[in-house]
């Protein structure tokens, strides 16, 4: 199995420099853990907090990794996006990274970042949809005119041509089952979000699988999100976790992500997040991942070693424990047979049959 980790988010007040020099300490560590992807989340005039700019930071992090690392967006919000433009920064940063992109995309949850641009939040489907249309139109190569709700596009002649052909694979996340139906319809991936239970990944894993079956695609493993943390004792990483991520669970919750209930993280914040979480002794992690790659396609698994508050030695320090206890242990565990999928997302057939009939 393999390993990769999410870039994340600091306090505004820390120093731009200090941040980004953070980031390549992270991603040097990251590489001798045995880490093979690194991925960056992505928000706009995102107040207290800063994250630096995905493109022009891969980029550059394209000259700090090894020619195996793979580097991606989890997720890139592309309706808030001209088509044409970021078919084209994606385009180039492909060829930058030398065919090393995975082209991460979602809808965006924040009104806010909307309003401040001006853009329709409730045409956000539309627009993700359309442009998904438009790039892939552009990745092909070929002239093309495009008539859609939000753009209309006469006599455009594509002129930046992916490495990876016909382009860089598609990972679609979403945090509802709606847009796991998105994903199977139109990308190459799933995001598996970081909150949610074997059972509730699995549901979304099969309505994903309908949309590839329609389209005639073969399913494949999926990357999932699983937030993480080691310790000596369970107690003390139960103490650690609930420490660096329950304030940022409460705010994605106050920030409009509707994915647990916000009395519920208040009254018993680890009994509301225990089932979707790794945290543990390193034997309590890797029997956790070893238990949902046995039982669901997954592969790779991105963790998030960076809570806002982390000071970056900390961050190093969790990462080398992933790396020296953990990531060696899995990298001996083969991701699910491609033949059994099938098999793995029968016991939700039922629930994704109800599921996709509602959503049509």
């Amino acid at each position: 199995m393999k390993f990769g980790m999410l870039i994340g988010d600091v306090p505004r007040s820390v120093d731009p420099l200090e941040q980004f020099d953070g980031i390549l300490r992270q991603v040097e560590a990251g590489q001798r853990a045995g880490l093979s992807h690194f991925v960056i989340g992505h928000h706009f005039l995102y107040g207290e907090l800063r994250w630096l700019q995905p493109i022009p930071l891969l980029a550059r992090l394209a000259a700090e990794t090894d020619e195996h690392v793979r580097l991606g967006m989890s997720v890139l919000l592309a309706p808030l996006y001209n088509p044409i433009v970021l078919a084209e920064e994606l385009a180039t940063l492909d060829i930058v990274t030398r065919g090393r992109l995975d082209v991460g995309v979602g809808l965006g949850y924040r009104s806010a970042e909307f309003d401040l641009m001006n853009i329709p939040f409730e045409r956000r489907v539309s627009r993700l949809e359309e442009c998904l249309d438009i790039m892939k139109l552009c990745w092909a190569m070929e002239d093309f005119d495009y008539h859609g709700k939000n753009w209309q596009i006469e006599g455009a002649t594509p002129h930046i041509a992916c490495v990876q052909q016909p382009h860089p694979p598609i990972w679609i996340g979403a945090h509802s089952r709606a847009g796991a139906r998105r994903a199977g319809r139109v990308g190459d991936n799933f995001v598996i979000p970081p909150e949610y239970d074997i059972g509730e990944m699995r549901v979304r894993l099969g309505i994903m699988a309908a949309g590839f079956a329609e389209r005639g695609k073969t399913m494949g493993h999926q990357p999932l999100r699983r937030n993480t943390f080691v310790a000596a004792t369970t107690e003390e990483a139960i103490a650690s976790f609930v420490d660096v991520s329950r304030e940022r669970y409460l705010t994605y919750v106050r920030n409009e992500l509707d994915i647990l209930d916000e009395a519920d993280l208040m009254n018993d914040y680890y009994e509301t997040v225990k089932d979707s979480v790794a945290v543990g002794t390193a034997g309590e992690v890797i029997d956790h991942f070893i238990r949902v790659a046995r039982q669901l396609p997954v592969d790779p698994i991105v963790i998030k070693p960076q809570w806002p508050q982390m000071h970056i030695d900390d961050v190093i320090d969790v990462i080398e424990t992933m790396g020296q206890q953990v990531i060696p242990a899995l990298a001996e565990v083969d991701p699910m047979p491609l033949e059994d999928i099938e098999a793995s997302l029968a016991p939700a057939a039922g629930e994704v049959a109800a599921e996709l009939e509602r959503l049509g």
